[in-house]
């Protein structure tokens, strides 16, 4: 699997962290898996690895995007975005092999496939500003 197709998956996992309890979500992404017929276990092992990740620094994550999205708190912001927010902060500050520009651009792909008519203006909005703040940007 290429690496969109993966990020695709580790946004539809965390979408549903939305809606399910923590306790519940070992079954659900075992589940999840169980109807990836083309995902390697290797790929597998990826999106796990990077939704939990994702998962363990969401306070975080929600604590840079409440700091950076004027006018909207994680509470109000639509889930779909919320959840391309998080991967995408995640992997800005967290994931040293993706480029800060690639997980923007691949954020607004993501808003474009599964949210509505505002929302790739919004995430570009919103990443940029919080990218504007890295070191060497």
């Amino acid at each position: 699997m290429v690496r969109t197709e993966l990020r695709e998956h580790i946004f539809k996992m965390l979408f549903q962290i939305e809606f399910n309890e923590a306790e519940e979500m070992p079954e659900h992404l075992k589940y999840y898996f169980e109807t990836l017929e083309d995902a390697a276990e290797k790929d597998k092992e990826y999106i796990q690895k990077k939704y939990e990740a994702v998962v363990a620094r969401l306070p975080e994550i929600d604590g840079i995007l409440n700091e950076n999205a004027k006018g909207w708190k994680t509470a109000r912001m639509n889930k779909v975005d919320l959840t391309i927010l998080r991967l995408a902060v995640y992997e800005m500050k967290w994931d040293a092999e993706i480029p800060t520009g690639v997980a923007i651009n691949e954020a607004v792909e993501l808003a474009k496939k599964f949210s509505g008519d505002d929302s790739p203006s919004f995430v570009n909005g919103v990443l940029g500003k919080i990218a504007q703040q890295e070191p060497g940007t």
